[in-house]
């Protein structure tokens, strides 16, 4: 007999490889087992493209309402993809808009396997990475001159009055850039970096630069400072502690450590770190990817892109060794949560299972070619997407424990 779901959660589909491979783990890993109930967008880049993208904030909307969301990747575009795709025009991240419409927080962090050690050798828990996920670089205003002049930074009120300051005399060509960040937002992180902290029994760690940008980055820290005397009897508690530091002692502090820590980042910070942290663990398809609105709505989603080469080959006929095991956690992840938020134990106990599943069948030695490339049981020969999923399948079954 499936397991029953109460409430759904929102499912939403991609592009390319991870599209193919999301169909597949629903087939092999899930419905079998779960009676699924979900309300479905798909943000493939063609259906994006016929809605004008309207499809992408009705999939925000919408977790918004359920408060919980799984999502595949999904193209971003670029000037090739337009060409490839015969799109109308270019349209923003899928993750970006929805990211701003949930005000959210993207938490990273590894899933460790017994057989993949490390590149960092002194980790033995995962570095989990708290990524801000508005502004900066990626809200920035751009100018380019070619000549000799003078840069100033304008702050016009609503009022009408005015603030200046100097930026820089420029002798000749070069680039401008200006930041920006909202108070709003900052807080919205600091307390989703607390709430996610309390709740994963984590010391939490805000790092950036604030000797150098003074206003700037002293402003986070000053709204961090600010939210962690809210925090502070529920984190002595809970027996975990926050700290600031400068980002260059953060660094040296993650390498040097154990892991089992949260590490709070601003925007560009956290999407830098992020990659490092999976790309030291092993692989970016063995990373948990949770958005995390202050609201209380959570998304869901692998860390990775698309696989675009792959898709290419499974074009041609082929069976890519593709690992699909990100967008299996992603699943787990709502299932999990929407399990929780709806009381119902039969659920999580699968969601825990399938993960156990998962990583059982990797130290079994049945594994895809990015693991099989680097982990300590050296098998013989890596398995297919679709062969891998069958033997995670087979031990959801009982086949072979």
């Amino acid at each position: 007999m499936k397991i029953a779901m109460k409430t759904p959660l929102v499912e939403i589909d991609g592009d390319e490889m991870t599209r193919v491979l999301w169909a597949a783990v629903k087939e092999t890993l899930l419905e079998p087992f779960v009676e699924l109930k979900t309300e479905c967008y798909d943000l493939s880049v063609t259906e994006r493209d016929k809605t004008g993208d309207r499809v992408t904030g009705e999939a925000a909307e919408a977790i918004l309402r359920y408060g919980v969301g799984v999502k595949c990747a999904t193209i971003t575009t670029t000037e090739a993809r337009l060409k490839e795709y015969g799109l109308a025009r270019l349209y923003p991240s899928p993750n970006a808009t929805i990211r701003a419409a949930l005000d959210g927080t993207v938490f990273r962090s590894p899933i460790l396997l017994p057989s993949v050690r490390p590149a960092v050798s002194t980790w033995t828990e995962p570095v989990v990475i708290a990524r801000h996920a508005y502004g900066d670089v990626y809200r920035a205003a751009e100018m380019a001159v070619d000549g000799p002049g003078k840069a100033e930074l304008v702050w016009t009120g609503a009022d009408g009055s005015e603030r200046r300051i100097s930026v820089a005399d420029m002798p000749g060509g070069g680039v401008l850039q200006a930041m920006h960040n909202l108070d709003t937002s900052i807080e919205s992180f600091a307390r989703s970096c607390f709430r996610y902290a309390l709740d994963a029994r984590l010391p939490l760690m805000f790092a950036a630069k604030d000797t150098i940008s003074h206003v700037y980055d002293g402003r986070f820290r000053e709204i961090f400072d600010a939210v962690s005397a809210e925090y502070a009897d529920r984190f002595a508690a809970a027996g975990i502690t926050y700290f600031y530091t400068l980002i260059d002692d953060a660094v040296a502090r993650v390498v040097k450590g154990r892991g089992g820590i949260l590490w709070a980042c601003k925007n560009y910070d956290g999407d830098v770190m992020s990659d490092m942290v999976a790309s030291a663990c092993g692989s970016l398809a063995m990373m948990r990817s949770v958005l995390v609105s202050p609201s209380g709505a959570y998304e869901f989603e692998a860390a990775h892109g698309t696989v675009q080469r792959h898709y290419y080959r499974y074009l041609n006929g082929e069976k890519p060794s593709t690992n699909p095991a990100a967008l299996i956690f992603a699943w787990t992840g709502a299932l999990s949560k929407r399990a929780e938020l709806d009381r119902v134990a039969e659920l999580a106990a699968f969601a825990r299972n399938l993960e156990q599943a998962v990583i059982g069948t990797i130290e079994s030695g049945s594994m895809t070619a990015d693991l099989q490339a680097i982990s300590s049981l050296k098998p013989d020969k890596a398995l297919d997407s679709w062969a891998f999923l069958e033997k995670i399948a087979e031990r959801m079954r009982g086949e072979r424990i």
